[in-house]
């Protein structure tokens, strides 16, 4: 029986390997949640958090989404097929409680598993939005 740990080969360590999954990832996402995941080679599901200052300004609050985020992963990685998964925040995060956090990544987890599967349509290419400020060229 595998552990439950959240050992050094199920984080993704280096950016070259968070680079290789924002190009053309498959995506789930909630109102404060957005996951990018691609599937991966090395046996088992890896997890990266990208909690960014500009969405949760407060350390604590950082430190309590990333550890939640950990935690869910840990008890449902055994459910996940070889996929690297990128979690990334959105505004608003650090008002939800723990347990509304839990039920959206659990939800999360399944959804983005099941849009890596061999069978799944492609997703769509992401396109940028246009900036702002700047009128288009007729």
């Amino acid at each position: 029986m595998e552990g439950f740990g959240f050992s050094r080969e199920l984080r993704l360590l280096t950016p070259s390997h968070y680079s290789r999954i924002f190009q053309e990832p498959a995506r789930a996402a909630t109102p404060v949640f957005t996951l990018l995941a691609k599937p991966n080679d090395v046996g088992h599901p890896r997890l990266g958090l990208t909690v960014a200052k500009k969405r949760c300004k407060l350390a604590c609050q950082r430190n309590r989404i990333k550890r939640l985020a950990r935690e869910s992963f840990r008890l449902n990685r055994h459910k996940l097929d070889n996929i690297d998964i990128v979690l990334m925040v959105k505004t608003g995060v650090d008002e939800q409680s723990n347990e509304e956090l839990t039920k959206q990544l659990n939800k999360l987890w399944r959804k983005v598993n099941e849009r890596c599967k061999p069978g799944a349509p492609k997703p769509k290419p992401h396109k940028k939005r246009p900036s702002r400020g700047h009128k288009a060229k007729k």
